[in-house]
Parts: C-alpha cells; sequence; structure tokens
C-alpha cells in the first residue's frame, strides 16, 4: 500500500496522543514492509514475527520520543534493524559461525585440513571482524550485516529499508572501506 510521509505523520501525532486506532493504522500499513524486512534478515517465519511483535511494541512504547514525525518510517527501519541484529545476535552467539564460513570460501579452506594454528587465527580474525562491524555506524552495520551475513541481494536490500538502489551502493562500499582500514 503507498502512503505519504505527511499522511503517515498525522497518524503518528494521534497515536502518540494515545489514540489506539491510530497506532492501527500505522501498524497495516507498515507491518507488510517491516515483516519482509525481518524475514529476510531472520530467515525463519517464525523468528521473523517474533521480531515484528518485538518491533512494533518498542515502536509503540517510544513513539513520544520521535521530534519529527514524518521520519517515522526511517524510525521504524531503525527499530527493526536493532531488534533483528539483537535477536540474530543472541541466537548465533556473534558471527562465528556465519565468519567461518565466509572465511572457508574465501581461501577455499577444507574443515579437515584447518590446524589448530589456523583454527586459533580464525576465531582472533573473527573476533577483530565482530568488534570492526559493531564499531561501524548504525546504517553501515546494518548494510554489512545484510548484505554478507544474510545474504540479501542490492535490490533486496533496496525493498527491505526504503533507500535508493545507488545510496545502498555507495553506503555499502563506505562500510567496507571503513572495514578494511579497521581491520588492517
Amino acid at each position: 500500500m503507498e502512503y505519504s510521509f505527511s499522511y503517515l505523520a498525522e497518524y503518528v501525532k494521534r497515536a502518540a496522543n494515545g489514540d489506539s486506532n491510530a497506532f492501527a493504522e500505522l501498524y497495516s500499513l507498515t507491518y507488510s514492509k517491516i515483516y519482509n524486512y525481518a524475514r529476510h534478515y531472520m530467515k525463519d517465519d517464525y523468528l521473523a514475527e517474533d521480531a515484528v511483535q518485538d518491533i512494533y511494541i518498542s515502536a509503540l512504547k517510544n513513539l513520544n520520543k520521535l521530534n519529527d514525525p514524518s521520519l517515522f518510517i526511517a524510525w521504524l527501519n531503525q527499530i527493526a534493524f536493532r531488534v533483528c541484529f539483537d535477536m540474530s545476535k543472541s541466537r548465533k552467539q556473534g558471527y562465528g559461525e556465519v565468519s567461518t564460513d565466509i572465511m572457508e570460501e574465501l581461501g577455499d579452506i577444507k574443515s579437515s585440513e584447518i590446524t589448530p594454528e589456523d583454527s586459533a587465527f580464525i576465531k582472533d580474525e573473527q573476533s577483530r571482524l565482530k568488534e570492526a562491524i559493531e564499531a561501524l555506524p548504525l546504517n553501515e552495520r546494518e548494510l554489512i550485516t545484510l548484505r554478507y551475513f544474510n545474504d540479501m541481494k542490492i535490490d533486496e536490500i533496496v525493498n527491505a529499508i526504503g533507500i535508493s538502489k545507488s545510496t545502498v551502493k555507495r553506503q555499502l562500499n563506505l562500510a567496507l572501506e571503513h572495514l578494511k582500514r579497521r581491520m588492517n
């Protein structure tokens, strides 16, 4: 469903003043986009549903903290990323399992060929990568996570977070540059 930012802003103002019907309207207008984002991020229908519930609870609790109601969608996207990131992080206990896959792919290493020294090196690199990613600004961390840890294509990211393809590419390149500097 298409909607304008000014249309949403009116409902945000009403919802912030306690109008539950206004929040229900915001929910119905944004649910599909937020669920699709969570589904892409979590890669599981049930986890996505849990994430969506947490996203809207957080939005409802903090709606009065939103200074500019016309920025509701961007604000909701940030909440969605934070909730999905936190849920995913607690599920995976960090990036270890994903990083190992990436490192094995890049180095064409077979698990049976990994020596204890290699394993220690990989764990150290995983730890450094995790720290470097967590040190990135939120929008860069989001793009890196979506693209490389959730295997989303650029077009899927565009649809999930609602920014232009050129902006996604530009910010993703910037994030990769920041990661390279931190990892060297």
